[in-house]
Formats: structure tokens, C-alpha cells, sequence
């Protein structure tokens, strides 16, 4: 009748499996998005090398939300996304500096 029950899995106490899950969908953070969107740095994000690896071999890079598509077509739609206009008023945001974020710790 009852068969064998087996635990499910035992990730919860892997550390590897959570180190992996961290980096697995990294994104640049908002600061870093921040200094990309200056006008000189801008133009070294739109105009990349072809790189094989990537989607749309570089090519096509939002650079408010640091990330690449595979033709022009999913790039304009994404363009026009509330998911896209969202990210790009945080990165228009100053970021804190180091010294603000410890004055309001104390």
C-alpha cells in the first residue's frame, strides 16, 4: 500500500546551491547602473564589440537596466515597458554615498 517516502531534497542546508541561486540572476546594482548612464559612459555600453556569447551578440543593451536583447524589435518593446520606465527614474535617482548612509546610521 504506502510506498517510501523520501525527503525533498536538502537545499536548504547547501550552501552551494544558495551562492549559486545569488549570482544565477545578478543584475548590475542601481550606483553602478548610475554611473553608466553619465554621457561618457554611455556611448563604451551602445557601441560594444560583437561578442558571440551574449544575446543579440552585444548589440542590443539597455543600459538603464543592464540588459541585453536579442534583436532591435524586443529592445524597442522593452523600451516601452512600465517595467523599463520604472528602472530608469531609480537610476536617474543620486545614489547615497558612504558618508550619508553612515550620518543616518548614527
Amino acid at each position: 500500500m504506502g510506498g517510501i517516502y523520501k525527503r525533498k531534497g536538502n537545499s536548504a542546508k547547501n550552501k552551494q546551491h544558495h551562492r549559486m541561486l545569488k549570482t544565477k540572476s545578478y543584475k548590475r546594482a542601481n550606483d553602478q547602473i548610475h554611473d553608466d548612464i553619465k554621457p561618457e559612459n554611455i556611448q563604451k555600453w551602445q557601441n560594444q564589440p560583437i561578442d558571440e556569447t551574449l544575446p543579440g551578440l552585444g548589440q542590443y543593451y539597455c543600459v538603464s537596466c543592464a540588459r541585453y536583447f536579442v534583436n532591435e524589435e524586443s529592445i524597442k518593446k522593452h523600451q516601452i515597458s512600465k517595467q523599463h520606465k520604472k528602472q530608469e527614474k531609480r537610476a536617474k535617482e543620486k545614489p547615497y554615498t558612504h558618508m550619508e548612509a553612515e550620518q543616518a546610521g548614527k
